[in-house]
C-alpha cells in the first residue's frame, strides 16, 4: 500500500489523530509518571529489591524501592542516549495505547482507517473511490478556473446592473453587498464553500436564490440529453452495425455520407429547418417547448439526438469492422454461427467498448453544449441560462450554472467508468492486478 503516494499521504493523516492523542497523554499525562512502573524490567527489578530487603531484615517504604528500581534501570540503560530511551519509551506507551487502552477513542479515531483499507483491498472499490477523488478534483478545479475568469473579466456586474449613470457610492455599495470589495481568494473560498453547501447566494439581477434557479433548469437539460442519446444510439448503433456488414456496398456509401451530412450541419440550422417542416408546415409538433406538453420535447431531442448519432454510427462500424477481422470471429462463423448470432453473441459484445468511451464525451458536449438547441426551442434550460448570466457577468449565476453542469457531468462519466469496468475484461484484469 505504501508504493502508493496518494494513499500514503492519506492514511498518515488519518492516523494523525490517534497519534497526536497518544503523544498528549505520554507528555502532558499525570500517568506518564507511573508508566515506568508498568514496565516488565522495572517490575523485576522492584521484586528483587523486595526479596533483597526482606532477606536482610531491612524496611523500605514501596517509594523508596520504586526510585531505587529507577536508578538500577537508568544505570542499566546508560548505553543507550536519552533520545533513543525517550523513543523507545514513546513507542512501547503508543503500542500499550493501541492495543491496551482507551478502546472508543481508538475505534472512532481509527474508523476512517479501516474505511480506507477496506476500499483500498476491494480492487473495484478502489477503482470507485479513486474516480470519485478525481471529479472533486476536477470540480474544485472548474469552480477556480471559472471564478479566475470571472473576477478577472473586463465587465463590471455594478455598471452593468446599475448603468452607466451610477454613482460611485452606488456602485460601492453594489459591491460591498455582494462582497465585490473582498480580495480574491476570500471571494474564491466563499465560492468554494458555496458550491459544496449549496449556497452560491442570490444573483446579482432579478434577486434569485442561485441554487434554486440552477435547480429548476438543471432538470430538463438533463431529460433532453438523456432522451437526445437514447435517441442516438437507437439510430446509430443498427446503422453502424448495418454498414459495416455491408462495407463498400452502396448502402454503405449512403449511410456513411448521411453520417457526414449529419456531423456538417450545425444544430440550430437543422433546428430551424425541422421547425419549417413539421411546425410550420405538416402542423403536427409545437414550434417551441412548452412544459404543459411532453410532446414539445419532440423536436429538440430529435435535433440533438441526430447530431450525435452521426458520431456513433461513424464509431459503430469502425469498431465493428476492427472486432471482424478477429480470428475468434471467424471461428464463430466456421462453427456454423449465423450472422445475427455472430454480430449479437461476439461482435457486438466486444465492439461496444469504443462506443461507451465516445458517450462519455458526448455527455460532456450534451450538457454543455445546449443552449443553442435551448434558445431556438425556447428552452429554459441550464444553458441558456448560464449564457444570459455570463453577459453581466453574474458571477454567483454563472458559478453555480457551470459548476453543477459539471457535477452531473462527473458523476456521468463515473456511471460510464464503472460500466466500461465491468464490460472491459481487459480493463477489469488491470484492476485486479493492481490488488
Amino acid at each position: 500500500m505504501y508504493h502508493k503516494a496518494f494513499y500514503k499521504f492519506v492514511l498518515s493523516v488519518l492516523s494523525l489523530p490517534i497519534f497526536l492523542y497518544a503523544v498528549i497523554k505520554f507528555f502532558f499525562s499525570a500517568k506518564r509518571k507511573n508508566f515506568y512502573a508498568n514496565n516488565s524490567e522495572i517490575s523485576e527489578i522492584e521484586q528483587a529489591l523486595h526479596q533483597k530487603y526482606k532477606y536482610l531484615s531491612q524496611q523500605k517504604s514501596s517509594t523508596q524501592i520504586h526510585k531505587e528500581a529507577l536508578k538500577i534501570f537508568k544505570a542499566q540503560s546508560s548505553n543507550t542516549s536519552s533520545k533513543n530511551i525517550e523513543q523507545a519509551h514513546f513507542s512501547t506507551y503508543f503500542e500499550n495505547v493501541l492495543f491496551h487502552k482507551f478502546i472508543m477513542i481508538k475505534v472512532i479515531l481509527a474508523l476512517p482507517m479501516f474505511i480506507l483499507l477496506t476500499f483500498y483491498l476491494q480492487p473495484l472499490v478502489r477503482y470507485i473511490f479513486e474516480r470519485i477523488v478525481m471529479a472533486v478534483i476536477v470540480i474544485i478545479g472548474v469552480i477556480v478556473s471559472v471564478f479566475t475568469i470571472l473576477y478577472f473579466s473586463p465587465l463590471d456586474a455594478a455598471y452593468s446592473i446599475l448603468g452607466q449613470n451610477a454613482t460611485k457610492a452606488q456602485i460601492h455599495q453594489f459591491n460591498v453587498l455582494h462582497h465585490l470589495n473582498e480580495p480574491y481568494f476570500i471571494q474564491l473560498w466563499d465560492t468554494i464553500k458555496g458550491v459544496f453547501t449549496f449556497d452560491l447566494g442570490t444573483t446579482y439581477k432579478g434577486n434569485e436564490v442561485v441554487t434554486k434557479a440552477v435547480g429548476e433548469r438543471i432538470p430538463i437539460t438533463i431529460i433532453v440529453a438523456v432522451l437526445a442519446l437514447m435517441v442516438a444510439l437507437i439510430i446509430a448503433i443498427p446503422i453502424g452495425i448495418i454498414s459495416a456488414m455491408k462495407r463498400n456496398s452502396w448502402l454503405d456509401i449512403t449511410l456513411m455520407i448521411i453520417a457526414l451530412i449529419g456531423l456538417s450541419i450545425p444544430s440550430f440550422w437543422q433546428g430551424l429547418l425541422f421547425i419549417l417542416a413539421f411546425s410550420l408546415k405538416l402542423d403536427i409538433l409545437p414550434p417551441s417547448y412548452m412544459p404543459e406538453h411532453p410532446i414539445s420535447l419532440i423536436l429538440p431531442v430529435l435535433v440533438i439526438g441526430t447530431s450525435i448519432a452521426a458520431s456513433i454510427t461513424r464509431m459503430t462500424r469502425s469498431s465493428v469492422l476492427e472486432v471482424m477481422r478477429s480470428d475468434y470471429v471467424l471461428t464463430a462463423y466456421a462453427k456454423g454461427l449465423s450472422t445475427t448470432q455472430v454480430v449479437i453473441k461476439h461482435i457486438l459484445k466486444n465492439a461496444i467498448i469504443p462506443i461507451v468511451t465516445l458517450v462519455g464525451l458526448l455527455v460532456a458536449e450534451l450538457l454543455g453544449g445546449s443552449a443553442v438547441t435551448e434558445q431556438v426551442f425556447n428552452i429554459n434550460g441550464i444553458g441558456r441560462y448560464i449564457v444570459q448570466k455570463q453577459l453581466i457577468p453574474d458571477i454567483p449565476a454563472v458559478m453555480g450554472g457551470v459548476v453543477y453542469i459539471s457535477i452531473v457531468i462527473s458523476l456521468a462519466n463515473l456511471i460510464i467508468d464503472i460500466f466500461y469496468a465491468l464490460i472491459d475484461p481487459k480493463l477489469r484484469s488491470e484492476i485486479n492486478e493492481r490488488k
